[in-house]
């Protein structure tokens, strides 16, 4: 009788605890996850960051930057056989620069990859300020991410969609998964975040891993240092000028 009392009593407890945890709000989740990451207070007052690190694509390996400056500034750059490319968005221009596939001169960005640009130099990412930045954020129960309950919260902005996935011990972002324009065909991506650290009392994944869905490959970006408000031109992140043709000699 008393065994069955206990076991009646641990049952009880286990589906109170579930309830609980089932009865987390939307609200209560963001600002959970904006918790873990450092609060908003300290998340605010980052005005530039700076990340250096290594992006591993098909076993090729280049060393890579990413600047980000408020409100809306981001450049990276990464190097392939001693050639440097660059990508960049100043809040309204978006450019590259890829010298390795025979462009000596930054090219204007525009359609699908434009939008990528745009939305990387998000700076606080869509769960802080999201309807004023325009996201629509929506919570779509739990679900499992490698055996490891998570919180799955579908996030939506100009048609896009996005699945992001919260760690419910943690709060923090551990795989989101979306569509991508490649070669002007939509292609079902996957990335996974993990390794945090922390900086400057905040948590940054220092591992991020990017695949196709049911294509072989990924790339992997590890990052090795985290500079948090260094000093950062604004010229950084405009789109540099085309190179002028030099002079043509005259004719002996």
């Amino acid at each position: 009788m008393r065994q069955r009392l206990i076991l009646s009593l641990a049952a009880a407890l286990c589906l109170a605890v579930t309830a609980s945890a089932a009865e987390l709000t939307l609200d209560e989740i963001i600002a959970k996850n904006v918790a873990a990451r450092g609060g908003l207070e300290k998340i605010k007052a980052v005005q530039s960051i700076k990340y250096s690190g290594k992006m591993n694509m098909g076993g090729m390996e280049a060393p890579f930057t990413m600047s980000k400056k408020r409100p809306e500034n981001m450049r990276v750059d990464f190097t392939i056989q001693g050639m440097t490319g660059s990508q960049a968005y100043d809040g309204s221009t978006g450019w590259m620069l890829m010298p390795f596939m025979g462009k000596k001169d930054a090219e204007p960005l525009s359609g699908d990859m434009l939008k990528d640009a745009k939305e990387q130099a998000d700076f606080d990412g869509p769960f802080i300020d999201s309807a004023k930045k325009g996201y629509k954020v929506e919570l779509l129960g739990k679900t499992e991410i490698e055996g490891s309950p998570a919180y799955k919260l579908k996030v939506t902005k100009d048609g896009d969609e996005t699945l992001v996935y919260l760690d419910a011990d943690s709060f923090l972002e551990i795989r989101m998964e979306g569509k991508r324009k490649m070669q002007g065909q939509d292609v079902e991506t996957e990335t996974t975040l993990g390794n945090y650290q922390e900086v400057n009392g905040m948590l940054f994944p220092y591992s991020m891993e990017s695949k196709a869905k049911g294509q072989p490959g990924s790339q992997v970006i590890t990052v090795e240092k985290i500079e948090v408000n260094p000093v950062m031109a604004d010229d950084l992140f405009k789109m540099p000028k085309k190179a002028e043709a030099p002079a043509a000699k005259p004719q002996q």
